[in-house]
């Protein structure tokens, strides 16, 4: 049973940060859909592969999905990227997966770049045990959410945008406590990679004096832990 699709991390900043796997099967595949095309272009072109791409993101993923199983169906090969890291990890790729599976399309999922990880690790929190929750719903359930992790023994790890940093790190104040120790890493593997561990109280400090910029991984560091 030959792959159908094959899912390829690709660097979260740094360009090298890219397996010889990854690059060898992007050139064999007949299409690669990219979340991103001008972002993935950037990448192809940096390593001189000519491929055909098309759109795949969280906005048409419903809209496509049938017609790129179709295409799968009939032996056309693919790989699918995410603009950053290893797709379906927040972000396009579980719908994909899914029906692949449904349909007996044979998937591989390359090892790769996912940003939690030397996050996690920087972090020094213990990482033997963990809770992944990435991006944090932003109305429906979100007070609930917070008020149930306030009381996780595990490390949290999340997903937050610039523009949303000093919001999260106020509500980690208002449910886990001033002196909860979070470590919060941005620009991961890029030349102003930063990680600062400190209570909540001094981080929202720091990043008020200090415009949020970059993506951001925030990790709690459980309670009792």
């Amino acid at each position: 049973m030959e792959t159908a699709l094959y899912i390829i991390p690709t660097p979260i900043g740094n360009l090298k940060d890219i397996t010889l796997r990854a690059l060898e099967t992007l050139e064999e595949v007949d299409l690669i859909l990219a979340e991103d095309t001008r972002k993935t272009g950037i990448l192809l072109k940096h390593y001189n592969i000519s491929k055909p791409m098309q759109s795949f993101h969280a906005h048409n993923e419903h809209k496509v999905l049938a017609g790129t199983i179709q295409k799968l169906s009939q032996g056309v090969k693919m790989a699918l990227v995410s603009d950053a890291g290893t797709p379906a990890i927040s972000d396009p790729g579980f719908l994909l997966v899914r029906a692949c599976l449904e349909n007996d399309l044979k998937i591989e999922c390359l090892p790769g770049a996912t940003a939690f990880v030397p996050a996690l690790i920087k972090s020094g929190f213990p990482s033997d045990r963990f809770l992944f929750e990435g991006f944090l719903p932003q109305k429906k359930g979100r007070k609930t959410k917070l008020e149930n992790l306030s009381q996780e023994k595990r490390t949290i790890v999340l997903y937050e945008s610039p523009h949303r940093l000093l919001k999260l790190l106020e509500e980690i104040k208002q449910n886990f406590g001033a002196e909860r120790i979070v470590s919060v890493s941005r620009e991961l593997t890029k030349i102003f990679e930063e990680t600062i561990n400190d209570p909540v109280d001094n981080l929202i400090i720091h990043f008020t004096e200090n415009k949020p910029k970059g993506e951001f991984v925030v990790i709690i560091k459980g309670i009792d832990s």
